[in-house]
């Protein structure tokens, strides 16, 4: 029987913020979308290229880099993509949580606006 990886919560934040950013989904522009889509919590740099690197084993998303640019000081840019098992491992999470989702709203009622961060 073939093994499935599964995909951690903050892995489920990273794979969201590549998929999100596209094209444009390098080491910083992750970084400052995955503190948005954490919020409240902080989140450092380190915890998502570790993230990043142990993906990338896993077969979730591939990385390439960019030809260096004069911006960057002769520097090349490390771009993520998305990769099949990346994106079933999304799709699988997001369908728990929009079970999980269904079954707050029936307990707590409709969840508009600002009641959730109350919670």
């Amino acid at each position: 029987m073939v093994r499935k990886e599964s995909c951690g919560q903050f892995e489920q934040i990273v794979l969201t913020a590549i998929l999100a950013l596209g094209d444009n989904a390098y080491g910083i522009t992750i970084h400052k979308k995955v503190q948005e889509l954490s919020k409240p919590k902080p989140v450092t740099l380190g915890a998502v290229y570790v993230t990043l690197d142990r993906m990338e084993a896993k077969g979730f998303v591939s990385s390439v880099l960019t030809d260096p640019t004069p911006e960057r000081g002769g520097r090349s840019k490390r771009c993520y993509h998305l990769e099949k098992a990346g994106e079933r491992a999304l799709r699988e999470s997001a369908v728990v949580v929009r079970r999980l989702w269904d079954v707050l709203s029936e307990e707590w009622g409709p969840l508009r606006g600002r009641k959730w961060e109350k919670i």
